[in-house]
């Protein structure tokens, strides 16, 4: 029998998530835990062979029906009937996302001179080096496991949110992501970053009504994006959570583990060209911001 390829989403990242459950079915107690822990993945198998109901709902169209196949995508995927249901229901179109996306694909058509001079400026820099100061013993921790310099590190922090104080967004991740999802021209991106939102409260990461974050659904003091934050995000706290709103260990070391997965090398040069550069892709694709991180970081080495 030929096996149909996955017609989801939902279907992929369970079956993609299927060499890391290896670890936990073989700790499984007993057999009705085991059949517990197998369950998501059985439902994503069915939804491949049969091509089920579960498949990717169509952009476009009727917002409501769309949030209805969602919903019932995210839950072959294992995503609770309950987290669907408050996460999902009743949720509205976003007309300012919309018009805000259509707007920001033109922020990095400046010249690295024009960006940079906006972005880092003395007053970030001295912002920059009393973090280094006030977190040094973190940093310390976060260099030895992941590789990752400090200076880097705390210049994309500064960037995407001002050390933690500047403006991380203040929209209901969920609404600005299931209206972009709807938005035809990127669905498939953003339909996979609803699916691990609705993952972030799954897991217990973040409750509901603190999922909140910017216009293209980026959530924390660095922005991850959903899929971003269930792939690298890092409890470096210990305390069960992997909270980068609000945790300042989670949020360096779960930045640290993107770049770290991504071939960044400590004591290497990470200049345009550079394999640390083109780790940092990951990050951001935009030349002009990967050379203004590189920049920032230099100043806050006192280079």
């Amino acid at each position: 029998m030929r096996i149909k390829p996955c017609a989801s989403r939902s279907c992929a990242l369970t079956l993609a998530a299927f060499p890391g459950m290896i670890g936990s079915l073989l700790r499984a107690r007993n057999f009705g835990e085991l059949l517990h822990m197998l369950r998501p993945l059985l439902a994503a198998v069915v939804v491949c062979l049969t091509g089920g109901s579960a498949q990717a709902a169509r952009c476009g169209g009727d917002f409501d029906s769309f949030v209805a196949s969602m919903a019932q995508e995210a839950q072959a995927a294992g995503v609770s009937a309950g987290v669907t249901n408050a996460a999902l229901g009743g949720v509205t179109q976003d007309a300012a996302v919309l018009a805000f996306d259509r707007r920001q694909r033109y922020t990095f058509k400046k010249s690295f001179e024009q960006y940079v001079s906006t972005r880092v400026g003395p007053g970030r820099i001295n912002g920059g080096r009393a973090m280094l100061q006030r977190h040094a013993a973190l940093l310390s921790r976060i260099e030895q496991q992941f590789g990752v310099p400090r200076h880097i590190l705390v210049a994309i922090w500064g960037l995407e949110s001002d050390f933690g104080k500047g403006d991380t967004g203040k929209l209901p991740v969920v609404r600005t992501l299931a209206t972009l999802a709807h938005d035809c021209r990127r669905t498939d991106l953003f339909q996979g970053e609803l699916l691990a939102a609705l993952k972030i409260v799954q897991r217990g990461d973040l409750p509901l009504r603190d999922l909140i974050g910017a216009y293209a659904g980026e959530i924390g003091q660095t922005q991850f994006l959903p899929s971003s934050y269930i792939k690298y995000g890092v409890d470096f706290d210990g305390d069960g959570h992997v909270d980068l709103r609000h945790s300042v260990p989670d949020v360096l070391a779960s930045t640290a583990n993107l770049l770290h997965t991504n071939g960044f090398k400590m004591g290497q040069p990470y200049g345009e060209g550079t394999p640390n550069f083109e780790a940092m892709r990951e990050w951001n694709r935009a030349v002009v911001y990967r050379k203004t991180i590189g920049y920032f970081a230099d100043r806050l080495a006192g280079q």
